[in-house]
């Protein structure tokens, strides 16, 4: 008879036990469930989980594959090219005893479906919701939804997320740009289309893009480095840290015996900004890794793209953050030429933003697919809603991009799928002759109207409105009275601009700007919103003096009322390194005579607040925007630090944004320019009647007592100097 030992029952025991922990459940990710679409035509991987080292068999559409699974309990392995089926079929995975089934599985084209806002947009929210909703019946359309989950790392599960089949009783939370685009694609097609919907409303580019994409590109590979800093496994991360817990073991033993001989301890080392994790769901990769990171590898035919209203200050910046949102896609699913289809953002009101932020990143846009391959992008200006940022006409939107697909990735023929694309310019005299390409069977105005939102330029004049009128089926004839040799030309380039330039299939034209800028105004080039102004005034500021004689005046001849005024300032340094502000307002008087320097005979005195200041500038101190409340001090008088105008913020000690006139009338003067919440002085002009050692400055003085520069004498630093005052005329 065998006699067992009290440690033999325990060893056993702790086997069982580390047995037992080593087992799991057979998983698949959510992306592999009920009611899913494989992609056909290509490898179909295909992952889950189980037990450390079992063995894994998947069966599907006759296949039948074995693999074992890694020391995490991780498997994967790949289908071979699948046929399209719209039978729906199971696909079953096993291991030991354990058995999955994934039941109506169809196979045809998967597409990734992403951005923010008006990608996530819902058909129940849309145009025309309750037909589209009520007609909805497509089983072989099926929709996978996203949860929103932003992670510092790649996720290798989804929050949650799940499979539907369209229908009436579930389309209306369906991606509307997605479904109306799949619904096409399926209609042409006649094969299971699937869609990935994985959007966020009011997000950037940066993240949903991997990674590995931002290493990929020069432009962007700041961002890649600062993204390694932040990784704990990096070599980066961990000499940072150490240089800190180093650091701070140092201060901790100084600070014991600072206690200890009853001496104050300084304060501890700052933690390092840089290794900290993000926490905004705005931060590079965020959105990938937990909401894309956990589809990757799943076989997917292509991917549609709509988001910029978030980026659009980017500018051409933007082309090359999606170069890396490309390449990075395409690296992580292992696809070298994903197509990648994406929607120019519509046009829209943004405020008070300069209509040229929009033109200046629709161009950036433009470049995309001209310069990314297997790219492309259609136009929805002439379907947009200025007011709303979110046009319901999601309809047109997706059957744009679906005819795009069609045509780029499906090879089909007899398809216009692109509006007009401007190709080339010649100069005929006082004419701009131009070409477009994707003129389908013509140019044509979508409204039967004269086309709009021309404007060219040459050397002796800014932008001007032009005319344009089509010649044959791909040409115009752009010109503008008064315009001599043209040589630049811009067309809808404004936020608002919905122009009727399309071909006669209905597909509106791309915003362009071509030519060569001539050699303008460095005012006109610093600041396109100086273009819309009239000059009143322009003085050379080293000529200054007790009467105020302009090089320039216009003031008598200026005929008509003006809404804004205009100030614009350059200081040129001994260096040849020059300086500028511009600034512009509301008007704060409807007497041009008064709108210059501030002299006694002017009779010009304005202490004040002042509306919709715009401003620009060189200067990095100073802030910069549109609609900023602002105060100015415009006088002749002599003035005191006193805050006589209980402006907030003012010292009321020091000569700043907030002083008091009084004293002498024709005293040391003031031309000063306030940004009232910010506490800056935008510009200064003072003491005018020293000449060339008069007080002038952009920004707050650095260098001496008087934010405002008072006594600063600072006119000598600059031997070349000028101020030009503009009216904004009311037409």
């Amino acid at each position: 008879m065998f006699r067992f030992s009290r440690t033999f029952f325990i060893t056993l025991a702790v086997l069982l036990l580390a047995s037992v922990a080593l087992a799991q459940d057979l998983k698949l990710p959510l992306v592999f469930t009920d009611h899913m679409v494989l992609q056909h035509g290509q490898k179909a991987p295909i992952w889950g989980w189980a037990t450390p080292g079992s063995e894994v068999t998947i069966q599907f559409q006759g296949q039948t594959l074995t693999v074992t699974t890694n020391a995490n309990g991780k498997w994967e392995s790949a289908l071979a090219a699948l046929n399209i089926s719209a039978e729906p079929a199971e696909l079953t995975v096993g291991s030991g005893d354990q058995t999955l089934t994934v039941k109506d599985v169809l196979v045809g084209d998967v597409w990734l479906c992403s951005g923010q806002s008006n990608m996530a947009w819902a058909v129940t929210r849309s145009k025309n919701a309750k037909i589209e909703i009520a007609n909805a019946d497509h089983p072989l359309i099926r929709h996978f939804s996203v949860t929103k989950n932003p992670q510092m790392f790649e996720q290798e599960k989804f929050k949650a997320a799940r499979w539907t089949v369209c229908s009436p009783k579930v389309v209306g939370g369906y991606t509307a740009v997605g479904y109306f685009f799949g619904r096409h694609l399926q209609q042409k097609l006649q094969i299971p289309i699937g869609l990935l919907s994985s959007s966020w409303g009011g997000t950037r580019i940066e993240p949903w893009t991997p990674r590995i994409g931002f290493k990929k590109v020069v432009q962007t590979k700041g961002i890649y480095n600062a993204m390694v800093l932040k990784d704990p496994a990096s070599v980066s991360y961990k000499q940072t840290a150490s240089g800190y817990l180093k650091s701070t073991a140092q201060w901790l033993d100084q600070s014991k015996q600072a206690v200890a001989n009853q001496q104050p301890i300084n304060e501890p080392v700052a933690f390092p900004e840089q290794i900290k994790p993000y926490t905004s769901h705005q931060s590079p990769a965020m959105l990938y890794n937990g909401m894309l990171a956990p589809m990757v590898p799943f076989a997917i035919k292509g991917a549609i793209w709509y988001q910029g209203e978030a980026s659009r200050h980017d500018g051409m910046l933007y082309l090359h953050k999606t170069r890396a949102l490309v390449e990075g896609w395409r690296d992580v699913w292992g696809i070298k030429d994903l197509p990648y289809y994406f929607v120019q953002i519509a046009p829209y009101h943004y405020g008070k933003e300069s209509g040229h932020v929009l033109a200046k990143f629709w161009e950036a846009q433009a470049q995309i697919e001209k310069q990314i391959p297997h790219t492309g992008m259609v136009v929805v200006s002439d379907i947009g809603n200025l007011k709303d940022i979110h046009p319901k006409n999601k309809q047109d939107v997706g059957k744009r991009l679906a005819n795009m697909a069609l045509v780029k990735t499906y090879g089909k023929t007899g398809i216009v799928y692109h509006g007009p694309v401007f190709k080339e310019m010649k100069t005929e005299e006082d004419q701009l002759i131009l070409t477009f390409d994707h003129v389908g069977s013509g140019l044509a105005s979508r409204d039967g109207k004269p086309l709009t939102t021309f404007e060219i330029g040459s050397p002796e004049s800014q932008w001007t409105p032009a005319n344009a009128t089509i010649e044959g089926t791909n040409k115009l004839v752009v010109s503008a009275q008064g315009v001599t040799a043209p040589c630049i030309v811009r067309f809808a380039y404004d936020k608002l601009a919905t122009p009727n330039l399309m071909n006669k299939e209905g597909l509106p034209a791309q915003t362009f700007l071509a030519g060569e800028q001539p050699v303008w105004d460095p005012m006109f080039i610093n600041v396109e919103e100086s273009t819309g102004y009239e000059l009143v005034y322009e003085k050379d500021l080293a000529k200054l003096g007790k009467k105020a004689a302009y090089e320039i005046d216009h003031s008598s001849s200026l005929l008509g009322k003006f809404d804004r005024i205009a100030y614009y300032m350059e200081l040129t340094d001994k260096a040849g390194k020059t300086k500028w502000v511009y600034i512009s307002m509301d008007a704060f008087t409807d007497n041009v005579k008064k709108i210059g320097i501030p002299t006694l005979a002017s009779k010009a005195s304005f202490q004040q607040k002042v509306k919709n200041l715009n401003v620009f500038t060189s200067e990095k101190g100073l802030a910069t925007g549109l609609g900023i409340d602002g105060n100015i001090e415009f006088w002749p008088n002599n003035y005191a630090p006193n805050n006589g105008a209980k402006i907030p913020g003012a010292s009321g000690k020091k000569y700043d944004f907030g002083d008091q006139k009084g004293g002498l009338l024709d005293g040391y003067g003031s031309m000063q320019i306030h940004l009232t919440a910010q506490k800056q002085t935008a510009f200064a002009i003072n003491s005018w009647k020293t000449g060339n050692n008069a007080d002038l400055g952009i920004g707050n003085s650095q260098t001496g007592p008087q934010p405002d520069w008072t006594f600063s004498k600072s006119g000598s630093h600059y031997p070349k100097k000028r101020l030009r005052v503009l009216v904004r005329m009311v037409k």
